[in-house]
């Protein structure tokens, strides 16, 4: 049984644009498409907003919320299978237990109104701090479709090859179902106690740590690499740090994919999400996939 993507909706037009992205993307792999409403979402914008929205009822406002996207999402693709949830929770909590049961979950970054910008940004956050499975952050403009895209390039942030081959098996899929190459990017630097003009990091020496970055791309891709041969893969080493080498690189891609890791402790998944990754959600200029690897 395919796990459906799941699209976390709150009536808000940044949230229609995932529904799209989603359908897009629901379409491409074959999955059934859920579309899920908090019916606490307004604890993360007021109660005066919810107040303006001139609803009878929560409960009204709700079921029209994910008939609205239902509507959408089926008139950009009727073949897609599309089934909708209110659930009656916080957006958080809604989200982390759908995602139990998804193949990811697919967010918009902002929420109803510029007021709520923040704090509907801090929910995508801590989902994807710490959610079960890949979560799918809808930065830039979103007016991409999910099978090929303005750049038609997968971008992925390679980091230890221990712990982000969850990553690089989601991008290689991503890749080869849009049929686009995938670009794998490793930022390297030299030691903050190394200047550039040290005349023992002049010549060749100086590229003993790009070629370190070379050979964990390599160990990084192998496997993921040898079961999708089809899939057109550009290596990439660039100085400096990933958090400011991933965004530029968003900038000429339709997705960027970054691995976290995540430490379960009796059950509880607390919030880990790391520097780069936060980053990335914050100032990619594309759609962000945040993929767990348990350690």
């Amino acid at each position: 049984m395919d796990l459906p993507l799941v699209v976390g909706v709150d009536g808000s037009e940044p949230g229609m644009r995932a529904v799209d992205w989603a359908t897009d993307e629901a379409a491409l792999r074959g999955l059934p498409l859920r579309l899920v409403y908090a019916s606490l979402w307004e604890r993360y914008e007021g109660a005066a907003l919810a107040e303006g929205l001139g609803r009878s009822s929560e409960q009204i406002m709700a079921d029209r919320v994910v008939e609205a996207a239902a509507r959408r999402a089926r008139r950009r693709d009727a073949a897609v299978r599309v089934t909708t949830e209110v659930v009656p929770d916080d957006a958080v909590s809604a989200l982390l237990g759908e995602g139990l049961n998804a193949t990811a979950l697919v967010l918009g970054s902002r929420g109803r109104s510029g007021v709520a910008e923040r704090l509907l940004g801090s929910v995508s956050l801590t989902v994807a701090a710490r959610a079960h499975c890949p979560v799918i952050v809808l930065r830039g403009s979103h007016d991409n479709r999910g099978g090929a895209g303005r750049y038609r390039r997968v971008v992925l942030g390679v980091g230890d090859p221990a712990h982000g081959q969850a990553a690089t098996r989601f991008a290689f899929r991503e890749a080869s179902e849009r049929g686009v190459p995938l670009e794998a990017v490793r930022a390297w630097r030299r030691p903050a106690h190394e200047s550039t003009d040290h005349p023992l990091m002049t010549g060749d020496p100086a590229r003993v740590y790009e070629q370190q970055a070379v050979e964990i791309l390599d160990k990084a891709l192998s496997d993921a690499a040898a079961d999708h041969p089809v899939v057109d893969v550009h290596r990439r080493t660039v100085e400096g740090t990933a958090r400011n080498v991933l965004p530029d690189a968003s900038t000429e891609a339709d997705l960027l994919v970054v691995g976290v890791r995540r430490q379960d402790s009796h059950g509880h998944i607390g919030m880990q999400l790391g520097r780069v990754a936060h980053t990335a959600l914050h100032h990619a200029a594309c759609p962000v996939a945040v993929v767990p690897q348990r350690v």
